[in-house]
């Protein structure tokens, strides 16, 4: 059954240079009340490794981690109706004003976490596909996440 939800505010600062961009968060995530609060999921575990910091447990930890790091999070969709943490159950969702949030900020990249996240931007806001790129989604339920194409990537605008 679907049920109507809202997902989170974005995570930036001043510093923020490139937005992780997230399709919607899951149920863990909704119940948690932060980004990526699915202990299978890959999102922490990974940026974690790639700084070669400790993994951080607290939604304060992993507020202050990505805005240390520089990095924003924030999800495309907003608020939809949804069946548990299936993208593709997605319907009646508000879009992000991403527009507003990079005009807003010193954001010059868009790293979209999976290919919903990707697709959807490039739906609504055509013009940001410069700046944006698909990465494999950290979903436990993606078998294909590489975190060797998020190293490569993330070597692009950070150095370990």
């Amino acid at each position: 059954m679907k049920v109507y939800c809202e997902g989170f505010d974005p995570v930036y600062d001043e510093r923020s240079r490139v937005l992780i961009l997230g399709s919607f968060p899951s149920v863990k995530s909704r119940a948690e009340g932060f980004y990526y609060g699915n202990k299978q999921n890959a999102f922490w575990r990974t940026l974690s490794a790639f700084f070669g910091e400790a993994l951080p447990q607290t939604t304060a930890d992993k507020r202050a981690f990505v805005l240390e790091h520089r990095i924003a999070l924030w999800d495309v969709v907003i608020s939809c109706e949804i069946e548990g943490s299936a993208d593709s159950s997605i319907e009646h969702e508000r879009i992000a004003d991403l527009p507003a949030l990079l005009n807003g900020s010193k954001i010059e990249a868009v790293l979209c976490n999976g290919a919903t996240a990707y697709n959807l931007l490039l739906k609504n806001f055509p013009d940001l596909s410069p700046i944006a790129q698909k990465l494999p989604s950290t979903s436990p339920a993606n078998p294909r996440f590489s975190k060797a194409v998020w190293f490569e990537t993330l070597r692009r605008f950070f150095q370990p």
